[in-house]
């Protein structure tokens, strides 16, 4: 039995028509003689869409009580026992009801597909997990039900139901997507047009990578070669010369030229490592391309023109951008050149630009030197061993009365040939082979002391002995340049993979990151400079080590970070095999310092924010809350002033029993915002002494109602180190708010006990609970959950418990009651610990819940 196929309905927002496209699908479906059902499908109210459902058979759903509440889930059981061709299911990214056979309704459909049955379901592009930070941030709401990206693109088919901002706000107005008395508020925020646009235009760029990946797909499994032009790709070949700058510019033109053109720098560097590419120039015109919109590729081979084309033909692109050959005419002996070769070996699918520039037949540089670095002592010891001790053994073997014969003498000056490769290089060891060759041509061969040879075969002798140690030199030194180059990689691996890990952590700091460049180039200092344009003076962001350069002018080495930013070392001059990794730290610096200020911004703006949202609050509540229980006092003593009505003893005692509620309310509500007003400023200053519980919890219910509250605190608990007052005041705004939400006639429980090396006091209600996603939220300032009446406070009791409790070393969590309801739990250290030991297991206890 073969995986049913799924087929996804994509939408930039509610409203835009997918259920509506997906029900239309399924009645083309039953017409064609297609077994279809619904497997759920919710019409929310909307007439069209439950005129749709009409005529197509749907499976029953299953029924699930949640916190006293009827729930409708899909019966992913009795779809399969159904087992239909096609199964139609709504809301792909649906968290289902707890109790449920999965957490996610995309793993019900995934149960369905490997059942064989084809499924036809709808997501919004603001539900894929990847994206949920940037809906967040162009909609200030938090998407809270999404999907794995990776199962919608899984998906078969996917089809975009688009719709215009203008045209789906139309049909918010004609009252097609929500309930007229929502229509404004929805209008005016989530459905703005902004809003709308950037979320279509997110769907229509999702979409559009999806089919390029169907593309690239479909032609590799077909072995497509050939350019299919549907997207303007230009390819820029860069030799890390300063004439690429001028080629990203003119592809950049070129793709403005089409819509959704794309540039692609690529430089293709030998696989051998040895390049005479300027690290410096190359980073500059990566930051260039992908300032431009463009991406930067670093691409192996041995062949420049073949490397570009195979590269240009797996990215399917349309157009190659080339420079003129800095070469000088005499060179074109040796071959057409990259750009010839490239324009030859295209063919009709791949348009080749050569463009002009300033650094035309200007020559191409001196290459990087193929030698390994190796010490002055190692390269004078070459030379002896190659020259010296060559001279020495023809001199002791021609008075040692012996007949080694050519062969073995031979053998001995190769010797010492191979020994100045390995010591010195390839150059001692040429000369070796040389001074060698004539040595035994001198003493060895006849007629001796004569620079002929009589004999051809010791002609022979002498040319094979040549080749042999050329050959063996040759090799040798290769074999040390690569194993320098192997250990020299190893080490600019282990630093990238500390930057990477860096990056990842975000742990590292700009001067230590500084700090690790001086250790790791051997540098006397090192400073991160910045300007704000180009004729602005130089400013160091950061710096360590003495007397650092002020301008990259003055450094002994500069890397430079875009356009105003640089990197200065000073101490010594680097090499050009070292700029590359000095390159990623430069990037590395910049990425760390933009982090540094982002996060001091966000500090800010979420501290101007934080005061934004008080204030606003503040002024709401002087505004009602604040009001409400001065206009009754107002309202009482005028009527116990009136002259005009002649009031009983029971009125008069109940008007001044309203004044007396309403002072009391007022001296509750202006003393929560005095104490939040301590808190905020840091002016609580807690007296701890060791005090029973049972001595403070009883003085802290003095303001609720009399019989709403069962106390059970025992009197064998241990003592607490606390400041009693701090206290009270805690425990009284949680008792009071558990009486406000609590149903009538159900007392409030207020339940001490010890727990280790601690004492928690519980007060639980059987009030209608909070959600775990708000439960942290509710001891915010001025946050009043549910429909709470105004009159009732204005949402500080519970931010000012939490904060006294914190400021006796105790914590303040909220957990669900058994059965329904809301428990808040008051962990304090006990007297005969220490307050910050025991702070930290609370508050690890309520992790681990």
């Amino acid at each position: 039995m073969g995986r049913g196929k799924l087929r996804i309905y994509l939408g930039a927002a509610p409203g835009v028509g997918k259920t509506y496209a997906m029900l239309s699908e399924g009645h083309r479906r039953v017409e064609r003689g297609t077994d279809v059902v619904v497997a759920f499908v919710e019409h929310h109210g909307r007439e069209r869409t439950r005129t749709m459902l009409a005529g197509l058979e749907q499976v029953p759903r299953r029924e699930l009580a949640y916190r006293e509440t009827v729930f409708t889930e899909m019966d992913v059981d009795a779809v399969l026992a159904r087992r239909p061709a096609i199964a139609l299911v709504d809301e792909l990214a649906h968290t289902n009801v707890p109790g449920s056979r999965n957490p996610k309704r995309w793993q019900d459909v995934e149960e369905l597909l490997r059942a064989g049955i084809d499924v036809v379901s709808t997501v919004n592009i603001q539900h894929l997990e990847s994206l949920g930070d940037v809906v967040e941030s162009i909609t200030g709401v938090r998407q809270r039900e999404t999907v794995p990206d990776e199962v919608v693109r899984r998906a078969d088919q996917i089809e975009l139901v688009d719709m215009s901002p203008q045209a789906l706000r139309r049909r918010m107005a004609h009252g097609n997507i929500y309930q007229p008395d929502k229509v404004d508020a929805a209008l005016s925020n989530y459905f703005r047009p902004g809003n709308l646009t950037a979320l279509r235009e997110l769907a229509l760029l999702w979409t559009a990578d999806r089919a390029d990946e169907y593309l690239r797909q479909y032609r590799g499994e077909h072995g497509i070669r050939s350019t299919w032009q549907a997207r303007e790709r230009i390819v820029v070949g860069l030799t890390g010369g300063p004439e690429g700058r001028t080629l990203i510019r003119r592809a950049a033109r070129l793709a403005e030229k089409g819509a959704g053109g794309e540039v692609l720098a690529v430089y293709v560097a030998r696989s051998d490592g040895l390049t005479a590419a300027s690290p410096k120039e190359l980073a500059v015109q990566r930051t260039l391309v992908e300032d431009l919109g463009g991406t930067f590729h670093h691409v192996i081979g041995d062949s420049v023109p073949e490397a570009l084309l195979e590269f240009a033909r797996g990215v399917n692109a349309t157009q190659i951008v080339l420079g003129s050959s800095r070469r000088r005419p005499w060179q074109y002996v040796f071959g057409p050149g990259v750009g010839m070769t490239v324009a030859r070996e295209s063919g009709p699918d791949l348009d080749v630009h050569i463009v002009t520039h300033d650094e035309v037949a200007k020559g191409r540089g001196l290459p990087v030197s193929r030698k390994a670095r190796l010490s002055r002592t190692r390269t004078v010891a070459g030379w002896l061993v190659g020259v010296v001790l060559p001279t020495l053994l023809a001199l002791l073997l021609t008075h040692v009365d012996t007949d080694l014969g050519l062969a073995n003498d031979m053998l001995l000056f190769l010797a010492l040939t191979v020994a100045a490769a390995l010591l010195g290089g390839l150059v001692p060891a040429l000369a070796s082979a040389a001074i060698c060759s004539l040595l035994l041509n001198w003493f060895f061969t006849p007629p001796l002391h004569r620079l002929t040879v009589s004999d051809p075969k010791n002609i022979l002798a002498i040319g094979v002995f040549f080749a042999v140690a050329a050959s063996v030199a040759s090799v040798v030194d290769l074999a040390a340049r690569r194993t320098h180059q192997a250990a020299r990689l190893r080490a600019e691996s282990e630093v990238l993979s500390f930057l990477a890990g860096s990056v990842l952590r975000g742990e590292t700091t700009l001067d230590a990151l500084l700090e690790r460049v001086r250790e790791t180039f051997a540098m006397e200092s090192v400073a991160l400079l910045e300007r704000e344009g180009e004729v602005e003076p130089w400013t160091p962001a950061a710096s360590v080590g003495p007397h650092p350069a002020e301008r990259p002018e003055d450094a002994d080495v500069d890397m430079p970070v875009g356009e105003h930013m640089a990197l200065a070392l000073s101490g010594r001059v680097l090499p050009a095999e070292d700029r590359r990794v000095l390159g990623a730290f430069a990037a590395q610096a910049a990425v760390v310092l933009d982090r540094q200020r982002l996060v001091g911004e966000a500090e800010q703006a979420r501290e101007l924010a934080e005061g934004n949202r008080i204030r606003t609050a503040l002024l709401a509540a002087v505004s009602h809350d604040l009001r409400t229980p001065l206009a009754g006092i107002k309202a009482s003593v005028s009527s116990l002033r009136s002259d005009d009505v002649e009031w009983s003893e029971e009125d008069r005692a109940e008007l001044l029993a309203g004044i007396e509620d309403g002072a009391d309310r007022l001296d509750h509500l202006v003393g929560n915002l005095l104490d939040m007003s301590r808190l905020q400023t840091g002016t609580v200053t807690p007296l701890i002494r060791e005090i029973d519980v049972d001595e403070v919890v009883p003085m802290a219910l003095g303001g609720v109602p009399e019989g709403s509250v069962e106390l059970d605190v025992p009197e064998t608990l241990p003592m607490v180190a606390v400041d009693p007052g701090l206290l009270e005041r805690a425990v009284a705004n949680v008792v009071e708010n558990a009486v406000k939400y609590s149903p009538a006639g159900t007392p409030v429980h207020v339940k001490a006990s010890a727990l280790g090396d601690r004492v928690e006091i519980r007060v639980v209600d059987r009030g209608p609970g909070v959600p775990d996603e708000a439960k942290d939220r509710i001891f915010a300032p001025f946050q009043r959950y549910g429909d709470a009446p105004r009159g009732a406070g204005v949402g500080l009791g519970l931010a000012v418990a939490r904060g006294f409790t914190e400021a006796i070393g105790g914590f303040l969590g909220a957990e669900d009651t058994p059965g329904g309801g809301l428990t808040m739990v008051l962990s304090l250290p006990a007297a005969t610990c220490d307050r910050d030991t025991s702070r930290a297991a609370v508050e690890d206890d309520v992790v681990t819940r």
